[in-house]
């Protein structure tokens, strides 16, 4: 079963409006319940799909979804303007989540919208929304210390296996993704391509690579494998400009003084002059030097990868920035490795003979820096750093009938790999919606004792809400959830019920797990979310921008 979406943008003009309530709360509603109406049906391992209509020219065949993230940003406009704000505020905190955490959404989407629906009676009943949003987030701390208990760590390829399966329901993948962030670890660096044929491929890479490079296809020593390999090697790291030959023998009689005899020198530009030293080393018996651009494009970019080539060697680098020369190129300034290698697309080291604390120190800081940034692409790039400097690198070749299949599946092993590390880094929770149920104790005990009539109506939105994600799952997989759900409460704490194989069992022995970060960012989301928009009283539309300057569909 699909649900069909009309991914438009309307071209009527709008006026300038104030709109009060309470029909801003009736147009927030109506525009929440579309949103999560149409994510809805992708919460669970069985989901079904929503199909939306393609904004390119030429493609009449839906899109057809089951990520409730990129669901929510392929709806950009309802004609109503009054839902319309409704649907872009609970839309902007979807996306925010599924650009942070990469899963999530649906849960988030279902407990936003109940909590929602239920404070909006409650309110339109006479009750305080500002006071009741102060209750709802006492009880989200209360319900996240419940879940902070209850979450336990993992490791192994089966049950990271499991975690994986739970995103991306698919066996072959999962068992993919389970083996290979078991052996890279949780920051390693992993790279999706498009395969070829209709299975995935895995490629395991031994030690650290960068992008950069060889300066010059003439330094490929090995052309049947179109690389050059050197074993027992130092490495001069620089982002400097290499002209001048007089201060290249310099770095030469560096290296022979320290009894190098294979010499990898990185720099920004070298000169034909250099190279041609670089050439005819390749013929000489005491040293042989290769030239390596300095990774990355930007200079934040490169002086990152500098100083975690450093740290990984146990060179001392050259900054132009600081106004250092070659001049000041001494044997104590080279690191060393095991072996270097370098075509020209990438520069790997394998075995880098840095000081081993100096190495834990800087990754240690790589990693306070990650737990702290929020941007996606900061800790995207904090996650690579913190990979190559622990040696762990994989590819999986994603394959497919089609170049849409591919590309899905390709988005599909991102996302799941993704989940995957947050469940190896922060940990587990017993899945399939238990967990929530689990918390409606910790709302119960919470509230025991208040008689504010506030505080009551926060106890029962939370305690319907945190059971709406169990109900959804069941639903969508073709089950009467009210019938379940007794069934569950009467097995106990950890009990809930496998849709797959229709039972009651324990969810951990199952292997039905979800990632703690994961729920734990869900929830905050939807309480935090729908306690905000409760106090919404007022919406002011803009007049219409110009029909041309309308925006197209965003990308994924």
């Amino acid at each position: 079963m699909s649900k069909k979406v009309q991914n438009t943008v309307p071209v009527f003009k709008k006026k300038p409006e104030v709109v009060f309530q309470p029909r801003t709360a009736a147009g927030f509603q109506g525009g929440i319940a579309q949103i999560v109406g149409a994510i809805r049906p992708s919460l669970g391992p069985l989901p079904r799909i929503v199909a939306i209509d393609r904004m390119t020219a030429g493609r009449s065949s839906p899109e057809l979804l089951d990520s409730g993230g990129i669901i929510s940003r392929r709806i950009i406009e309802l004609p109503n303007w009054d839902e319309n704000a409704g649907a872009m505020f609970v839309r902007g905190s979807l996306w925010n989540l599924y650009d942070r955490i990469g899963d999530g959404v649906a849960t988030s989407a279902v407990l936003f919208q109940s909590i929602f629906d239920q404070g909006l009676q409650y309110i339109a009943a006479g009750g305080n929304g500002m006071i009741l949003r102060r209750y709802l987030e006492q009880g989200l701390e209360a319900i996240l210390e419940k879940m902070d208990e209850m979450t336990f760590p993992i490791s192994g390829p089966e049950a990271l296996t499991g975690v994986a399966k739970t995103v991306c329901h698919d066996h072959e993948m999962a068992a993919a993704l389970g083996e290979i962030i078991s052996i890279v670890g949780e920051y390693g660096i992993l790279d999706i391509r498009a395969g070829h044929g209709r299975n995935l491929y895995r490629e395991f890479v031994e030690g650290s690579y960068w992008d950069g490079g060889l300066a010059n296809p003439k330094l490929i020593w090995d052309t049947t494998r179109s690389r050059t390999d050197f074993h027992e090697a130092a490495i001069l790291v620089s982002d400097l400009d290499i002209e001048d030959p007089q201060e290249f023998l310099h770095i030469i009689r560096a290296a022979l003084q320290a009894q190098v005899s294979h010499l990898v020198v990185m720099a920004t530009r070298f000169s034909e002059e250099v190279q041609g030293l670089m050439f005819q080393s390749k013929t000489n018996d005491k040293i042989k030097i290769i030239g390596v651009k300095v990774p990355g494009m930007r200079s934040d970019v490169q002086k990152a990868a500098m100083e975690d080539i450093a740290a990984l060697t146990g060179a001392s680098p050259l900054f132009k920035a600081a106004g250092e020369s070659l001049a000041l190129v001494t044997p104590e300034r080279l690191g060393r490795a095991r072996r270097i290698w370098a075509n020209m697309d990438h520069l790997g080291i394998v075995n880098g003979k840095g000081m081993p604390r100096q190495l834990r120190e800087h990754v240690a800081k790589l990693r306070v820096a990650f737990n702290k940034v929020t941007k996606t692409e900061e800790r995207q790039a904090l996650q690579d750093r913190i990979g190559r400097l622990s040696g762990g690198a994989a590819a999986l070749e994603v394959g497919g009938v089609t170049e849409t299949e591919i590309e899905t599946r390709k988005e599909m092993a991102s996302r799941t790999a993704d989940a995957v590390r947050g469940a190896a880094r922060e940990g587990v929770l017993p899945g399939g919606g238990t967990t929530l149920l689990a918390c409606r104790d910790i709302v119960d005990q919470t509230f025991q004792d208040q008689t504010n009539v506030d505080a009551r109506a926060a106890h029962r939105i939370l305690r319907k809400a945190l059971a709406v994600p169990f109900r959804t799952i069941l639903t969508n997989c073709g089950y009467d959830h009210g019938a379940i759900l007794s069934r569950v409460d009467a097995a106990g704490t950890g009990y809930g019920f496998d849709v797959v194989k229709g039972e009651v069992c324990e969810m951990v022995p199952a292997g039905i797990l979800d990632v703690a970060a994961v729920q734990r960012r869900a929830v905050i989301n939807a309480i935090k979310g729908a306690a905000l928009a409760l106090t919404i009283d007022v919406i002011v539309h803009r007049k219409n921008p110009p029909v041309d300057s309308l925006p197209e569909s965003p990308g994924k």
